[in-house]
Order: structure tokens, then sequence, then C-alpha cells
């Protein structure tokens, strides 16, 4: 779950214009985020209880990863306007980054009960039930998010992975279908939809494992599901490749360098090398089972 933590973090698109105001405030979105901050720092020099550029800065800091002085200034736009929507979501948001679910949710609830039609709240309640795998209640919100907007990507995608930890498989399938249908650059659906068909073993994985590692190069968690459905079907030398391109993304991959051993001590019988990569796994995972016991049998064939 840890790799899907923040996939849907609603980031607010930085407004154009300072609403509520009548200064030659602008924020654009080809300005960097210090010229963005530097003209919201004069601004509040001049306004310190202007509402929106408090908020338009605590967006900007959040950008940044400066989340405790986003804080802060999300909390004084919202000491203003308690009830503003816009506000709560992105005291959400922040939350959320911090890592503090009950605020997070706590924040939400005066955000739905404040507006309980609106979708951005919904997506959101949908997301943090889902992140907390309180899943029944999650479809509840996301099925209100599709009722409006029936290809919404965030709702739909999540609704795919929630039916897929449920072992719903067929309903899995479907929704993330809808989702590569609809959204044909968005690679994690084509990833999660590749390992599903991987592990009923059909040929359709190959085809949305290599799109997605098409789309995204750098993934690799998904040329490691793909290096995994080559090396399920005995083609090593596929499976292989898959793993160096991994590793040399990722010398640390323990499970690439296992996998590597486990190739040359099943199937090349090269018992030295094999040693050689378990042991580069476990110099990266000093706890890793399989190698530890892998390393053995290598050894053990070995006559060493």
């Amino acid at each position: 779950m840890n790799r899907y933590r923040y996939i849907f973090l609603l980031v607010f698109a930085l407004a154009v214009g300072c609403q509520g105001n009548d200064s030659s405030l602008l924020i654009t979105d080809d300005m960097s985020d210090s010229a963005k901050l530097e003209t919201l720092d004069r601004q509040l020099e001049k306004e310190p209880d202007d509402l929106q550029a408090h908020f338009l800065r605590a967006q900007v800091l959040f950008h940044m990863g400066r989340n405790s002085e986003a804080m802060m200034d999300i909390d004084k736009s919202l000491k203003g306007e308690p009830d503003n929507v816009d506000f709560l979501l992105l005291k959400g948001d922040i939350c959320l980054k911090n890592g503090n679910m009950a605020d997070c949710y706590k924040v939400l609830q005066h955000a739905e009960e404040v507006a309980p039609d609106n979708q951005e709240v919904l997506l959101k309640m949908g997301e943090i039930t889902f992140d907390s795998k309180d899943y029944d209640r999650s479809l509840e919100y996301l099925s209100k998010v599709t009722a409006k907007d029936e290809n919404n990507r965030a709702a739909l995608f999540m609704k795919g992975y929630i039916y897929k930890e449920k072992g719903d498989t067929a309903s899995a399938v479907q929704f993330f279908r809808r989702v590569c249908d609809k959204y044909p650059d968005y690679a994690l659906a084509f990833e999660e939809l590749g390992v599903l068909y991987a592990s009923r073993n059909e040929n359709m994985a190959l085809e949305y494992l290599n799109t997605a590692a098409k789309l995204d190069p750098s993934n690799t968690n998904t040329l490691y599901a793909l290096a995994m459905f080559y090396q399920d079907r005995e083609d090593f030398d596929n499976a292989e490749a898959l793993y160096h391109q991994i590793l040399d993304l990722n010398e640390r991959s323990a499970d690439a360098w296992h996998n590597l051993g486990w190739i040359e001590l099943t199937h090349y019988h090269d018992y030295d090398r094999a040693i050689e990569y378990f042991d580069k796994a476990l110099a990266i995972d000093p706890q890793m089972e399989n190698a530890i016991i892998n390393r053995q049998l290598a050894i053990k064939e070995s006559g060493k």
C-alpha cells in the first residue's frame, strides 16, 4: 500500500489572480515557486490579513515541501473563513502528506458537512477511507463521484484497486480497463491490469506490462512484474535483461539480485555466479530468507 500512499494526493492548481483584493498581485503558472513566493510575501507585508494570499502561499510552500510553513498559512486562512472548502481541502492535503491521518479525516469531515455534494470533497473522502483500508466506505464515496463523473480517473482507479484487494478480480479488471481505455497515458492502470493478467498466467499480461513500461520506463515495479512473468514462463533471457535494467535504475534492488542468482542456480548451474548474486542481495537485505536458503543450496551444489 505504501507505493500508492500519495498517488491520489490532490494538489490544487495555483490561481492566476488573487480574489478579494484590488492589488496588482498576479501569480501565473510559468513563474517559479521562488518567484511566486516573493510576490506573495510582498502582498502579505502590505496586507497581512489577506486570506487568499495566505491560501496561495500555503499552496506554494506545500508544493516546495515546506509543510510546516504551509500549515501556518492555511490555518490563518481558515481562521478568517473556517467553512471555505478550498482552504479545508488544502489543509487536508497537508495533514495527509505529514502522515496526520486523524487530523486529515477531521478536516475532510468538516468539508463534507459544509459541501456534501462537492466532487473534490467526495473524492478526497474516498481517498482517505481507501488509504485506511475502509474499502466499503471508500466505495460509497467513490460511487458518488462516478455517479456525477463516470470517467473520473482517480475514482475508477481506486475502485479497481479496492476490488483487487477484496479478491474480486473480474471487477478489478473491469475498472482498470476503463481507465486504460479512457486514459491511455496512465501507466499505473496498465501496470495493475498487467499484474492481474500475469497472476492468471494470461498472455495479455505482456501487452499491458509492456505498455506500462513504455509509458514509464523508470518504474522498476513494472519492470519487475514483467521480468517475473518471463521468468515464470522460463524465458530467462528476457527476464535477465529486465533484472539488469532494474539494477541500472536501482542497484540496491535485492529482489533483482536474488532472482538473477536463482536463474544462475536453477537454470545455468553456475553456482559461483549464483553465490555472487545472492551475496549482493544479502548485502542489501541481510534478512532475506530466500537469498539465505538459496545461497546455502548453491554452496552445497558447488561442492565447496
